[in-house]
């Protein structure tokens, strides 16, 4: 079940500053009798930036799917769906653990995954077409209110170039204080990891394209303008082959893919993500 302490956001900035201007946030009943029910409420401004439950309900009481049928709410041009469905996402990860030595192997392909997909107008999200959106859950605090325990924009990046403790700090603090935090390791992870394959076609990375590179990455928030078609670095479409396009930017060329495709049981309609297995 999803955890009944936990708080699930999805926040939005629309001005440029890494600081959440809009937030839903999700919250689930305690599973009883097998049910479980979604609640989801809206935050604009210091209420989408505060830990709590703050926020007016846009969804309330929509069931939590166990099996394969999809239970979609609908409301106000909104749509939003809770449940068990296929991972969508493909990478051997076995081969990444393994010092890059890729097989091809998808680590995900018969794996399911606890999802969460929300549909709402433009309007929701702001007056500007370039967002920056990212995730977090919160869980209660020691003496009350609640701490950020996990949070995440673009896919891969904690994964990739941090490492014990680091890990767990990316994903306690705010966007805005990543570059401060983190912009001198992304820079050496990435110098070191263009080295991997020497001689490549490029050679390593010098410290000021690092520098660019990592300034693009942090803070770590998924980039996204409705005015452009692309896919990932704008946006992320569930067929982007994210880490094919990571791995060959991390290497500058030393290595530019794992072998593995996007997963072909994703549906053409909302919630997108496949039938669980």
């Amino acid at each position: 079940a999803f955890d009944a302490h936990a708080i699930y956001e999805i926040l939005v900035d629309n001005n440029g500053d890494a600081r959440a201007d809009v937030a839903f946030k999700i919250t689930f009943s305690a599973k009883e009798a097998g049910q479980q029910h979604a609640t989801v409420r809206l935050a604009t401004g210091e209420q989408a930036r505060a830990k709590d439950h703050a926020g007016t309900v846009v969804f309330e009481h929509v069931p939590v799917s166990f099996g394969a049928e999809a239970h979609v709410a609908t409301r106000d041009s909104r749509k939003f769906f809770a449940g068990i469905r296929s991972d969508p996402f493909f990478f051997d990860l076995l081969g990444f653990l393994n010092g890059l030595k890729f097989t091809g192997a998808d680590f995900f392909i018969d794996k399911n995954v606890f999802s969460m997909a929300l549909e709402v107008p433009n309007s929701n999200l702001g007056e500007h077409s370039a967002l920056g959106i990212w995730t977090r859950t919160l869980m209660p605090a020691e003496g009350g209110g609640f701490t950020q325990v996990d949070s995440m924009g673009r896919p891969a990046i904690n994964t990739v170039f941090n490492h014990g403790d680091a890990k767990n700090l990316f994903n306690h603090i705010e966007p805005v204080q990543e570059r401060e935090l983190f912009l001198e390791s992304f820079i050496q992870t990435l110098i070191a990891l263009s080295s991997l394959s020497s001689p490549t076609a490029q050679g390593p990375y010098t410290t000021a394209e690092a520098t660019a590179i990592a300034e693009i990455l942090l803070p770590d928030v998924l980039t996204y303008d409705d005015a452009n078609a692309g896919g990932f670095l704008n946006g992320r479409k569930l067929t982007d082959d994210v880490i094919d396009i990571e791995l060959n930017l991390v290497t500058h060329g030393a290595v530019t893919g794992d072998g593995v495709g996007p997963h072909h049981d994703l549906l053409d309609h909302f919630p997108y993500v496949g039938n669980p297995h």
